[in-house]
């Protein structure tokens, strides 16, 4: 073995390159440690008197998937021969993969660097220890996949039968007998079950997010240590919940390999990526019912739906929920021409108006756009029938809201007592860390004095959080019961008030109905729309289309009629308060005046009212009054008893009243007898002679 090292060998530095694979061997693999360190005495027992050493791949595994900085340095000195002897404990230290191996031998062939283990000193210029070290290297790369496919394996089999423990989510423990079950502390379990009722709630994990940072409840989480696992509260973040709501343990599962590993090659090298999620088919192991869930495994399947629907960046194909935008049907829409997803837009000189249409061929294809149609006509007649669906259970999802609303409220209650005794239970343990020192040493007494003042005004705060939080219930209006039913009745009117909150809205029409197919009928300028209900039963509805140009706000047809048949005979000041009588609205629906009237005149070219051209022959009801001596209503009723002719241009436009209808002896008669009746003298009182019927009797009683 000595013969092999020559003074050219020995005026050289030996490297004696150190490795393990893991921080685990680091920490308990101590003997194999001090064996590799040991290797430095060895060389210089050889005759080395140059020895460096090479550590910095502890840590790191052999396998040729991870950069190892130390064993790239081995080889730059190597390669500019400034290596004498390269030593090491065994080959499996040196590389655990051929690429490495072979590699390293290469050049130290070329240099003529030895290569010295436990069993001897090989030359890679002899063709004998070339081919032992090549074995080796063969050897130790066959035995790394061996052990590592036993124990892949050996797991594997473990977790078919759900055995296999590896670290369970806050919430969970394991028992001494293998089994899993739920934390005994009961905080940590309410506090779980309140973010799965939040989220059936509200159905959406950001909204429940912010719920519960805007309440400030804290939520449980692991932190690991060498002492083991340990529970944290504080305040939750995106992840936290997402990871409750998308982990199959929950939903009391067994789950296993629902990950895979990824291998690339980058700069000539293995790069391997963990962590890749698997569709749920290809999860190696799922056992349901394996252990007690916080949700049964069919909510956990409609919450993955929900939580998919609400990923919006993703594919088109798909429905998706609503988010609380103008747009009732956003995201249930679905083009009839091409089968892609409806996009909403909102248009207008203020952004609210809302429209659908179809984008997905004009932006993939570069193709005009399939459809688009106004979305007011189209959520208004979709609305109908949705109440028209749940008006038979209004009542009593009326009732289940309240009592939701109670629920949430004592929920939140209990959460807070739940952490005012854990509180308590600090302050308590701080009080007697406190105690139990000794009062001399004051370093440690105001450390733990400290620690004892601040649990104390924790405690302090929750007390009165709670405090205020049992003072709401009383100061808050209770929930009627008789006038919340009466709303359930008057469910249209609890649909279209401004105040009901559209995205609760969206999220009563996603429950019911499971997509729209809508089209564009350019014959009949109508939209047709196919729905297909939750349960399998589908409808048809039509609704008219606006022309190129046309709009909503556009004025009623009947109105514009009604200023086109009094133009010219009556002043604008006249047709708005006719046009207000019929009950006639502008297009922006407001009550119509006189300059409205002007602009709509001007619009369509009528003329204008001109009092120089007046007809004579024609009375108005003011002047017909006038003359008769009456009052503008007492020759209204002589109109109404048809003894005065008179005629309107349109209901309720000004009365026009001929000359020669009032000068009949019927009209003045009738109207004397009106002045008579005014002036408080009975109509029956008085004979045909104008006297009165009285007045004998009074004469002859005078006499």
């Amino acid at each position: 073995m000595l013969s092999k090292i020559s003074p050219d060998h020995l005026r050289r530095a030996a490297v004696v390159y150190i490795r393990q694979s893991s921080t685990t061997q680091l920490t308990h693999n101590l003997e194999s440690q001090r064996r590799q360190y040991g290797l430095v005495d060895h060389a210089k027992g050889l005759g080395f008197g140059q020895v460096e050493v090479i550590d910095d791949d502890l840590g790191r595994t052999g396998s040729g998937l991870v950069q190892r900085p130390g064993f790239q340095r081995l080889v730059a000195m190597v390669c500019e021969g400034r290596v004498g002897a390269v030593l090491c404990i065994e080959a499996s230290r040196l590389a655990r993969n051929g690429r490495d191996w072979h590699h390293l031998i290469e050049l130290c062939g070329l240099v003529g660097a030895l290569v010295v283990d436990a069993d001897g000193v090989y030359d890679p210029q002899l063709i004998n220890d070339r081919l032992l070290l090549g074995l080796k290297g063969t050897m130790s790369e066959f035995e790394l996949n061996l052990l590592r496919q036993r124990s892949l394996e050996a797991a594997r089999q473990k977790a078919r039968r759900g055995e296999l423990q590896f670290c369970l989510p806050v919430g969970y423990c394991w028992t001494h007998h293998g089994k899993i079950e739920m934390e005994p502390d009961l905080r940590i379990r309410e506090a779980i079950f309140s973010v799965f009722d939040k989220f059936r709630e509200l159905r959406s994990m950001r909204q429940v997010l912010l719920w519960f940072r805007s309440e400030q409840i804290s939520l449980p989480a692991l932190s690991y240590s060498e002492f083991g696992r340990t529970t944290l509260w504080r305040l939750p973040i995106y992840k936290t919940i997402r990871y409750m709501l998308i982990n199959p343990t929950y939903a009391g599962a067994y789950a296993f390999g629902k990950t895979s590993v990824r291998t690339r090659v980058v700069n000539g090298r293995a790069n391997r990526t963990q962590g890749h999620a698997k569709p749920r088919d290809q999860w190696m192991v799922l056992i349901r019912d394996h252990h007690p869930g916080y949700i049964s495994w069919e909510e956990y399947d409609g919450n993955q739906m929900v939580i998919a629907e609400n990923a919006h960046s993703k594919s088109g194909f798909n429905r998706k929920a609503g988010r609380g935008g103008r747009g009732l049907l956003t995201g249930l829409l679905r083009c009839g021409r091409c089968g892609r997803m409806l996009h909403v837009v909102y248009v207008g000189n203020h952004g609210e108006v809302v429209r659908y249409f179809c984008r997905g061929a004009h932006v993939n294809h570069g193709t005009d756009r399939c459809i688009s149609f106004g979305g007011l006509k189209a959520d208004r007649v979709v609305s109908a029938e949705v109440l028209k669906a749940v008006s038979s259970s209004a009542i009593e999802s009326a009732l289940k809201a309240a009592e939701s609303r109670t629920h949430l409220a004592h929920q939140r209650q209990q959460s807070l007592e739940l952490e005012l005794e854990q509180a308590r239970y600090e302050a308590r343990l701080a009080t007697r860390r406190y105690e139990a020192v000794d009062p001399e040493n004051r370093l440690v007494a105001a450390e733990l004095e400290s620690r004892w003042n601040a649990t104390l005004e924790r405690a302090r705060q929750l007390e009165k959080t709670l405090q205020q939080v049992n003072v709401e219930p009383s100061t808050s209006a209770a929930v009627d019961r008789d006038a919340l039913l009466l709303l359930a009745e008057d469910l249209p009117t609890v649909w279209n008030a401004p105040a009901t909150d559209m995205r609760l809205k969206q999220r009563i029409v996603h429950i019911l109905i499971q997509e729209i197919v809508a089209n564009v009928d350019d014959s009949a300028q109508q939209v047709a729309c196919v729905i297909h209900w939750t349960g399998g039963r589908h409808s048809e509805l039509r609704f008219a289309k606006n022309k190129t140009g046309h709009h909503s706000r556009a004025t009623q047809i009947e109105a514009i009629e009604v200023v086109r048949q009094m133009a010219g005979h009556h002043s604008d000041k006249e047709i708005a308060s006719t046009l207000n009588r019929l009950g006639l609205k502008t297009g922006a629906g407001n009550a119509w005046q006189e300059h409205r009237v002007l602009w709509a005149r001007r619009h369509h070219g009528l003329p204008a009212y001109d009092p120089t051209n007046k007809n004579a022959s024609l009375l108005t009801l003011e002047q017909a009054a006038a003359q008769l001596g009456i009052c503008e209503n007492s020759v209204r009723k002589l109109i109404q008893d048809n003894i005065v002719a008179a005629k309107q241009i349109v209901a309720c436009a000004p009365w026009q009243i001929p000359v020669e209808a009032i000068t009949s002896s019927e009209v003045i008669k009738a109207a004397e007898d009106l002045k008579k009746r005014r002036r408080g003298v009975p109509r029956a009182s008085r004979n045909e002679d104008g006297g009165s019927l009285f007045s004998g009797l009074w004469q002859g009683g005078a006499e």
